[in-house]
Formats: structure tokens, sequence, C-alpha cells
């Protein structure tokens, strides 16, 4: 194709709200146009870049047997009332919603749960049919309270989704795995550097959950890897292991209180009581768990040195929302000031749930509900009731890995993917069911794999691009060579742009040619901001000697020779790089 036929527009200054790499250079490239708060249009390059994505995962999706279908954006209400997920939606105020001239409310999808269950329950009446796994790629809105980041965080989204059923758990599994390892092929094909993690499965729900991360600085998701084995986590659900309390072991002692004017947090304490270290003290975290119809209490024991995880917290209240208790709520429900609630003596109001390192711990430094006030040798079952331990602390760099014990690093990535197993969720709130081998009404077992299409190539941009230009993997390039004919007032010039353009397009090669009419200078700034993996320059020597300049983009390597010859290392190049960094013998990067 010839760049006087494509509609490029490409700016000198960085827009005034962007804050990233790839938000700056997609809008100064062209690629994108924001139209509004977190929406953009995809110009004519991003569009070749968003359908190359799509024809990867359309291919992967095919390998493992999926079928493609395109379902409504708009969605009824009483649809996803039937789940359930209505009212938790608006209360989080996720979803975007309408009314129709008839004021019936719809919802404008942020995902298609319900849709493909209500679907497949009308279409599937036999578990001779199973498994089935169906897909689209389609729009997606959300509504963000704060759009920024480009197309990493917008309202409106290209979202791949896919959906699978299933007779029984161990067929989900198999929907499970086969997708898990489709998902590495995808991003492997893609040239991304790529891993799976240990993820919270959010407001989807369901048992498993794995996210898909592409490796970048500026990363919204905080990723904990044991280096040497295959684990790694999202902050938010990894784990570690942890030394026991310096004081386990000991014989339990005599709870006695002490005066403690004034001294609140665990750096107070360890100054009033300089024999006691922090891994002998238990804080007490006191929060409001908000529910649909009701809200309750929880006092949540966490030990001295340890950080709570609100996530995992959240996760096993099953609640809408968490608030901590203000000081006021404290002394409400307390009768205490801030900084003094404590296992001992907390009102029967309080759901109390400790950490799992709390469990061993004896002879502990606490609260007691009481201004002023700590107990000393308290012991767990003894002077309090015995909690239920669940795992609540946050896990941390540098702390042994659950796998190996090999210390825990740290890497930030930009969630691209996401993967759960839903189980019965959705089908049996929506009494969705197929006829089982045993001739009863079965509910179907459920699968959610999404992909963020539009998210992917923002990602790429960020892990690969300089501060000037992009630049972009060879499977994902809207053009994978780039022609730069830098006069074409030279017939020499354009014959020999011409050339070149015919033979890379006879070897197959997705190639442009520049022949607009821009400087020599111009004309090159334009392809490198572009972001194409290779050009071809056309310039000054051509006429002299017959010889062109070749460029790498990712690695800044430049050569000159014959067309002939520099097409021939050109087509090399671009063949080598189509496949990504996927290895055939695994078919699937590490973690």
């Amino acid at each position: 194709m010839r760049a006087s036929n494509i509609h490029l527009a490409t700016f000198r200054d960085d827009p005034a709200d962007a804050e990233i790499t790839s938000h700056k250079l997609m809008v100064r490239a062209g690629y994108i146009h924001k139209v509004g708060s977190g929406l953009y249009v995809y110009g004519p390059l991003m569009w070749r870049v968003l359908c190359k994505i799509e024809a990867v995962v359309r291919e992967e999706l095919a390998r493992i047997g999926s079928q493609e279908i395109q379902m409504p954006v708009l969605q009824p209400r009483e649809l996803w009332e039937r789940s359930g997920r209505w009212a938790v939606y608006e209360a989080n105020g996720t979803m975007l919603q309408v009314k129709d001239r008839k004021q019936a409310e719809y919802g404008l999808a942020p995902t298609a749960e319900e849709v493909v269950t209500q679907y497949v329950d009308a279409t599937v009446k036999s578990y001779k049919q199973l498994p089935l796994c169906l897909y689209q790629v389609h729009t997606k809105m959300r509504d963000e309270i704060r759009p920024r980041f480009g197309l990493l965080r917008g309202k409106e989204f290209l979202m791949k989704d896919a959906y699978s059923f299933d007779i029984d758990q161990a067929g989900l599994d198999k929907s499970y795995e086969d997708m898990r390892v489709a998902y590495h092929r995808i991003f492997a094909r893609l040239g991304l550097e790529a891993f799976g993690v240990d993820a919270d499965p959010g407001d989807i729900g369901g048992s498993g959950s794995m996210e898909f991360m592409v490796a970048a600085d500026i990363g919204e998701d905080a990723i904990l890897i044991e280096p040497g084995t295959t684990y790694a986590a999202n902050v938010e659900k990894a784990e570690s292991r942890v030394s026991p309390s310096s004081g386990a072991g000991a014989e339990p002692a005599e709870m006695r209180v002490v005066d403690t004017p004034n001294i609140r947090t665990v750096a107070d304490l360890e100054g009033f009581f300089p024999d006691i270290p922090a891994d002998c003290m238990v804080k007490t975290l006191l929060f409001k768990a908000v529910y649909l119809e009701e809200e309750r209490l929880y006092a949540v024991l966490i030990r001295g040195d340890q950080e709570l995880n609100e996530v995992k917290l959240k996760g096993h209240t099953g609640a809408l929302a968490l608030k901590m208790l203000t000081a006021a709520e404290i002394e409400q429900h307390t009768g205490a000031a801030q900084g003094f609630a404590g296992p001992v003596g907390i009102a029967e109001e309080f759901t109390v749930i400790a950490d799992k390192t709390v469990r061993p711990m004896v002879n502990i430094l606490c609260g007691c509900n009481r201004t002023d006030t700590h107990a000393l040798d308290v012991n767990l079952g003894r002077d309090c009731p015995m909690p239920e331990f669940v795992d609540l602390r946050l896990a941390r760099e540098g702390e042994p890995g659950p796998r190996s014990g090999t210390a825990l690093r740290l890497r930030r990535g930009i969630e691209v993917g996401h993967i759960f197993k839903l189980g019965t969720k959705y089908s049996a709130a929506m009494e969705a069911t197929f006829m089982g081998p045993n001739g009863k009404p079965t509910v179907f077992v459920m699968g959610c794999y999404g992909i963020g299409v539009s998210r992917i190539a923002a990602s790429a941009v960020e892990q690969n691009a300089t501060d000037k230009h992009i630049v972009w993997p060879v499977p994902m390039a809207p053009f994978e060579v780039a022609i730069g004919c830098l006069n074409i007032k030279r017939e020499e010039h354009l014959a020999g742009a011409d050339a070149a353009y015919a033979a890379l397009q006879a070897n197959g090669i997705d190639v442009m040619l520049d022949d607009r009419k821009l400087s020599p200078g111009a004309k090159l700034t334009d392809l490198e901001l572009m972001g194409f993996p290779y050009s071809l320059v056309v310039g000054r020597d051509y006429p002299k000697d017959g010889t062109v300049e070749a460029r790498d983009l990712a690695s800044g390597e430049r050569w000159k020779g014959p067309i002939d010859e520099v097409v021939a290392e050109l087509t090399r190049r671009v063949e080598a790089g189509r496949s990504g960094s996927l290895t055939e013998t695994t078919g699937q990067l590490g973690t």
C-alpha cells in the first residue's frame, strides 16, 4: 500500500493529558484520536494493528475448538437480575446504563456471562453437544472512575471474551487448561514478554483465576515472582513463607493489663516495650463490610510486623465494599479511642478473624478496647475467643516464595488477559441446564476467558517503545516494512522505491511505500515515530551506486546494499519475526 492512499496524521507535540509513553506516542503518530474522556477513534494504522492481533487470537482459539459468535452490547436489566449481578454492578458503579423510549433499562455490556448463558441454555439440550466454547471480539464499556493512560484505561475498549460450557468439573479443568496454553501462545506469537499469574477473581467470581501480564515499568499491577519456579501471583493474591513469631514455643504466661498512655501504633509500642519485638504483637484493624442489604463489622488480627491485604479480606468476606471504621465509629463500637482495639473484650457485634501467622503466637501484646491501655501475654482461645484463621497478609518482595523458598522478586505488569473457572455460579442462578448422561437436568459448568485486544496494542508500545518512537513487534505491526522514498521528484528514486516495493510484495511482505510529498527529514522522522519494525530508504546514494539503506528499528542497526540483497535480508528477518517469541516445543511462555 502507498502512503499517499492512507489517511495519516502525525503531530509534533505530546497531548496535554498524556501521562505515559504509549498514550503520547500513539496520539502523536496518529494511531488514536481522543473524542471524549476514555473514548478514542482508532485511525487506519491502529485498526491494522488491532486486526492483526485479532487474527492471532482467532487462530489460537480455533486451534482449541472455540467458535466465534457476536452478542449485543445492549443487555436487558432483567437478564442481569437473574444472575444477581445487576445490583452488584450498580452498587460499584461499573456498568453504564441507558433507558429506551419505553423506560426499559439496559446495561452497556462490561462483560457477557448472562447473555451467553441464556443463549446456550436455549440452544444446548443434551450433554452430547458439549463441551462447547463460544467467543466474540467486540466493544465493551465500563464506567471508569478516572479514565487515563490512553487505551490502557478507557470507558470503551475492544475485548475478546470467551465462555466454555462443560458437563462437569473435570471438563472445565480441561477447557481452562486449553485456554491457558492458548493464551501463552497468543502472547508469544505477538512477540510480547508476558506471564500468567494467580489472581483474585473479583466481581466475575468463581474458584480459579489467572491474570496474564505484559511486563512494563508503568504497569498498575505488582507481581511477585519466585525465580526458578513457575510461581507468579498478583500481589493481591500472592503468598509467601514467614518465619514464626520470635515468641513462638514459649510457655503461656498470665495475662496482664498495663497503662500505655497515648501509645497507639506498633512503632509506639516497640519504643514503649523495647524488649518485645513487633512479631510478638498483634494489631487489630476494624472494618465495616458493605453488602446489598446489610453491613457487618469485622475485627481483623494481623501480626505486628505484617500488613493486611485488603483484597484478600474483601474476597473472604464477600462484601461489595470494605470501609475502615473512623475514629468516632471505633469509639462508638469499642468504647475506646482509636489505636487501642484488640481481641480481648471485643464487642460481640464484631466477627473476629485473624491471619494465619497469628495462629502459633503465644503471649501476645495487643489492645484490649480500653483507652491508653494494652494487654500483655494474651493467648487466643484462653483470654479471648479463638478467631477464624485465614490468609490475609500482604506478601512482600524478598520474602521466601511458597514453592522453593527462593526470595520473591517484584515486577510490574499490565493486565491484558484474565481467565476464570466460574463453575455453576451463573448457570445455577439462571437455571441453565442440559440433559445429562443420567437423563436428568444438569447445570452447565462454566469458564470465562477475556483478552483486552486494544490493551495489548498499548501494552506492546509500553514494552518496546523509546521516548521518541513506537517499536512494533513484527506480528502486530501495521506494516512489516516501510519504504521511504526521500525524493519523489526524481525518477531514479521513484524507480528504486517501486522496484523494492514490488520485490517485497512478491516475497509476501506487508509493505508500505511512503510516497508522500514531505522533506527527507520529516519523512524519516514520521516513519520512525510510527514504529514500523524495518524500513528501506531510497536516498541520495541510489542514483550514484544503486545502493539503498535498511534499518532495524528495535536494534538501531543499519546496513546498505543493492536492492535485491537488502530485500532478501529484510524478508529473512521479517519471516523470522512473524512467530514472535513462540517456542513450538512447549507452545507457551514460562512465568
